[in-house]
C-alpha cells in the first residue's frame, strides 16, 4: 500500500476574480480537501470557534510565531494580524490530506517562499473589462477605488508567472472543473508516485 501525503494547493488572483465562489462551489463537491484555518489576533465574533474558524492568538503570540518562522504567511489589516500557520498545514500533509488555502496574490508569493513545494494556481478573469464589471456589481466601490483594484489587478496579473497553473474563471462551475483536474493531475506525478512507490517497496523488503 502506498502511503501518499497530501499536497498544499494555493488559490491566488487578483481581488474581484471570484477566488471565494470558486473556492466555495470547490468545497461543496470535493470532500476529501482540508482547507487551511488562518490565524488572527482580531477577537472571536459570536459562532465562531477557535481551531475550526480561526486560530486565535494574542499580538505577542503571533509576533513571537512570527520571529520563529512559523507561519508560512501572515499581513496586518486593520489593525490585527492574519496568518497562515505552518504547523497545521504540515500536520495535515503529513496525515495524507490535501490542503487548499485561497489567498491574495502578495500572500501567496509570500507562501512560495517559504513552502515551494506547493501548487500554485492563479484565477484570473476572462478580461479586465470583465474583472471590472464584477467589481462595479458589487456596489460597494467608488468610481476611484475600482480604478485603483483595475492598476493593483493589472500588476497581479503580471506576476502569473510564479504560479505553476492558469484558470480563466469565465463560468465557475468550468473554474472548479479545471481546479479538481489540477488536483487529480498533481497526485497522478510521477515524480510524486515513484518516491511514495520505492517507499513502500523497501518497506516490504525489510
Amino acid at each position: 500500500m502506498i502511503e501518499e501525503k497530501g499536497i498544499l494547493f494555493i488559490l491566488s488572483g487578483p481581488s474581484g476574480v471570484g477566488k471565494g465562489t470558486v473556492r466555495k462551489s470547490l468545497f461543496e463537491q470535493s470532500t476529501d480537501l482540508r482547507y487551511s484555518i488562518s490565524m488572527t489576533t482580531r477577537g472571536a465574533r459570536e459562532g465562531e470557534t477557535d481551531g475550526v474558524d480561526y486560530f486565535f492568538k494574542s499580538r505577542d503570540e503571533f509576533e513571537r510565531l512570527i520571529a520563529e518562522g512559523k507561519l508560512l504567511e501572515h499581513a496586518e489589516y486593520v489593525g490585527n494580524y492574519y496568518g497562515t500557520p505552518r504547523e497545521y498545514v504540515e500536520e495535515t500533509l503529513e496525515n495524507g490530506k490535501d490542503v487548499f488555502l485561497e489567498i491574495e496574490v502578495q500572500g501567496a508569493l509570500q507562501v512560495k517562499q517559504n513552502f515551494p513545494q506547493g501548487v500554485f494556481i492563479f484565477l484570473i478573469p476572462p478580461s479586465l473589462e470583465e474583472l471590472k464589471d464584477r467589481i462595479v456589481s458589487r456596489g460597494t466601490e467608488t468610481e476611484e477605488k475600482v480604478k485603483n483594484r483595475l492598476h493593483t489587478a493589472r500588476e497581479e496579473i503580471e506576476m502569473m508567472d510564479a504560479y505553476d497553473y492558469v484558470v480563466v474563471n469565465d463560468e465557475v462551475d468550468n473554474a472548479v472543473k479545471k481546479v479538481q483536474s489540477i488536483v487529480m493531475s498533481e497526485h497522478c506525478k510521477r515524480e510524486r508516485v515513484a518516491k511514495q512507490y520505492k517507499k513502500a517497496l523497501e518497506a516490504g523488503q525489510s
